[in-house]
């Protein structure tokens, strides 16, 4: 079936360029109304540089050039004020809202060691608790409605860790359990929401990657994964992982384990690592209670 957003209002916060822009510009082409907000910083949060159009201007007037419509937005999402005003605009404008992507984002890489506590608060602010401001601003809406999009930017830095991003990787893991528990939360009001983590030459990575690298991971080629957690058939509560044409699922797995009893020792669990340790047979959990309720039938049946 074709994925069709003629007649879906999507928003997309950092969309003034980079993977943000690509985003909107799919959804365009698809006939999807887009609100793209994007504060006009640089890539570490910065002020705007002041120019007469802004980032979000520039997109919007590449969506209308093309046919289609979007209107822009400046505000940030760190500020319940602002996003709250963004679903203002988008309603008086379009009159809907059924996707939302977390995408804004910035960077401030160092070793943990070197980092001031600023730099930290300042990404896991913008990163975790912007999505967090602006999925609350669209979640009235979307509840009325009975329907609603919602894509959490995540990154493998999050999923496996990555040199010199410890403030970023806990942001991007934040979303995680962000995403896993707003899977259940708003299932029953039609809600879907999942993450991407995107792997994509944009102003956030072109000097950390090398150039042929760069060359590969086109902002365009993730935009797909975006519109697939999107649609109308769109699953809750994954993770894809996408970048040069290839698309993955990721999840979080846990292994069978051993029980030790309630005598258990350090020793134990040194003896037992590589049966406990054993992936063969590893899985993922729906919500946490499964698990601990396969930790409590373990400790029943021992009694039994």
């Amino acid at each position: 079936m074709p994925y069709d957003f003629t007649g879906q209002v999507a928003i997309i916060t950092g969309s003034g360029g980079g993977l943000g822009r690509a985003h909107a510009l799919a959804f365009a082409r698809r006939g999807a109304m887009v609100v793209i907000n994007d504060l006009g910083g640089a890539r570490d949060g910065a002020s705007a540089d002041g120019s007469s159009l802004s980032p979000a201007q520039k997109v919007v007037q590449e969506i209308t050039d093309l046919g289609g419509k979007a209107i822009a937005n400046g505000g940030n999402v760190t500020s319940e004020t602002d996003m709250q005003a963004m679903v203002e605009q988008t309603l008086s404008a379009f009159g809907r809202i059924d996707i939302l992507v977390n995408n804004a984002g910035i960077l401030r890489d160092k070793t943990f060691s070197k980092m001031t506590v600023e730099d930290f608060k300042m990404v896991m602010d913008v990163h975790l608790m912007g999505s967090v401001i602006a999925t609350r601003a669209v979640l009235p809406t979307m509840k009325d409605q009975g329907y609603g999009r919602i894509v959490m930017t995540t990154s493998s830095s999050g999923l496996y860790g990555n040199f010199g991003q410890s403030n970023y990787g806990a942001a991007k893991l934040g979303l995680i359990g962000l995403t896993n528990t707003l899977k259940l939360e708003l299932f029953k009001s039609g809600i879907r929401v999942n993450a991407l983590a995107p792997v994509a030459a944009t102003r956030m990575t072109d000097d950390i990657m090398p150039p042929q690298m760069l060359d590969l991971l086109t902002p365009d080629s993730v935009s797909p994964a975006v519109l697939y957690l999107c649609g109308k058939d769109a699953p809750t509560g994954e993770i894809i992982t996408a970048g040069a044409g290839t698309f993955a699922r990721a999840q979080i797995l846990e292994s069978e384990g051993v029980f030790l009893g309630p005598d258990a020792t350090p020793e134990m669990i040194a003896d037992q690592w590589d049966s406990l340790s054993d992936m063969s047979t590893a899985k993922p959990y729906r919500q946490g209670s499964d698990q601990s309720q396969k930790f409590v039938a373990n400790a029943f049946e021992d009694k039994a």
